[in-house]
């Protein structure tokens, strides 16, 4: 699924610090965005077309409509590539103020991985995703907070995917199902306004929150990513480094290769530190809660929310909002 640089960086230990250097704003809650990947992880394992992630469909929609948005789930067939039998995958997308004209897209997927494939214990263990999974989405859910007041000029979609790595074989089982479906359409039916870009959070939840640039993302959005990157240099988020670390495949390449939407993606693929001889979390069975920070959330979705509003023309955007 992803293809990473070596580091060449050995081990040294647990050094975790503020993702910021100053403090966060009280109105994004690290505490808040932790019980949110806490209530999804309370659902235990999460895979496509389980009643885990049924649940998990029922939650998510009640939590948008609650804070305004208009939620619509998108769906469509699959098979099981184990048997072949019918599996029905579902996007989930939450709207804010959907006819204005400056419209953005932030996404996460929502699905978990079948088993821990990379534990090196137990390959067919309980996998949570706390951080490949929960961590994304409830960025989004601590995002939704902040759509009360939106400038008058801006748009948001929230999009969840389903299906990015409903996968029991590498080489074998495809990956990113829901958004290349959630592509295909947008290309096939335009919307009347489109995206000017989209953010993609993915792992977001690491203790020690390192977030590099992402190569496809400056190949397909170079000017998203420099935007957004400078944005958490100008709010002091040092968790946000400004060099390309890692090439990563994931949910951003069909928006890009397929509906042509300029999309980043925001992911801290060493989890939790890079490094000869130190621990990966990633696919194994120690992608729990414990190994998560809300304050990590609550950086990124700093960031995120100053990003979007620097977009507005609006008095009230230019002048912080809130």
């Amino acid at each position: 699924m992803w293809i990473a640089f070596a580091s060449g960086v050995f081990n040294r230990g647990v050094t975790v610090q503020s993702p910021s250097q100053g403090a966060i704003p009280a109105q994004y809650d690290p505490d808040r965005a932790m019980s949110y990947l806490k209530q999804l992880c309370d659902l235990g394992p999460r895979p496509s077309g389980t009643a885990a992630m049924q649940r998990q469909q029922d939650l998510l929609e009640a939590f948008f409509r609650e804070r305004g948005a208009e939620v619509k789930r998108q769906s469509f067939e699959t098979r099981n590539p184990n048997d072949g039998t019918p599996v029905t995958m579902t996007n989930l997308i939450a709207s804010w103020f959907p006819d204005r004209e400056q419209r953005f897209l932030f996404c996460a997927h929502y699905d978990t991985r079948p088993f821990p494939d990379r534990d090196p214990q137990n390959k067919r263990g309980t996998f949570l995703g706390a951080n490949d999974g929960a961590s994304g989405v409830a960025g989004l859910m601590e995002l939704a907070n902040q759509f009360q007041d939106l400038p008058p000029d801006l748009g948001v979609d929230l999009v969840l995917f389903d299906g990015e790595e409903f996968v029991w074989q590498e080489r074998r089982d495809r990956y990113f199902l829901g958004s290349t479906y959630f592509a295909d359409q947008y290309k096939q039916n335009p919307p009347a306004t489109g995206y000017r870009a989209g953010v993609l959070f993915d792992m977001i939840g690491d203790k020690e929150l390192k977030i590099y640039y992402e190569a496809n993302s400056l190949r397909y959005a170079k000017d998203v990513a420099r935007s957004f990157w400078m944005t958490a240099r100008d709010l002091g988020v040092r968790a946000f480094v400004m060099r390309s670390r890692h090439t990563i495949r994931d949910d951003h390449l069909p928006l890009n290769e397929i509906a042509g939407i300029p999309t980043i993606d925001v992911i801290d693929f060493d989890y939790p530190r890079p490094g000869i001889g130190a621990p990966s979390y990633w696919h194994t069975e120690q992608d729990v809660p414990a190994n998560c920070s809300g304050e990590s959330i609550a950086a990124v979705v700093w960031v995120a929310h100053r990003w979007l509003l620097s977009h507005s023309d609006s008095d009230d955007a230019q002048s912080g909002g809130r």
